[in-house]
């Protein structure tokens, strides 16, 4: 809850759409959401990120930059 969207997510959660799927399509979609909650978050995976363990396709599409 380091960026204080711990109870936004979790109502999320409680809706009947959202209620039984994976908690990886939850949060895509609450991170896609909100503003500018796509822009936020994007930069602290980005930070998170160990250039030795780059995922594959992200890594093919940055040798193609």
């Amino acid at each position: 809850d380091a960026q204080g969207d711990l109870g936004s997510f979790r109502t999320l959660q409680k809706q009947p759409a959202w209620q039984g799927r994976p908690v990886e399509e939850q949060l895509r979609r609450f991170m896609g959401s909100g503003g500018r909650r796509k822009i936020r978050y994007a930069r602290l995976l980005v930070d998170a990120l160990e250039l030795a363990q780059v995922p594959r396709p992200l890594d093919l599409v940055v040798a193609q930059v």
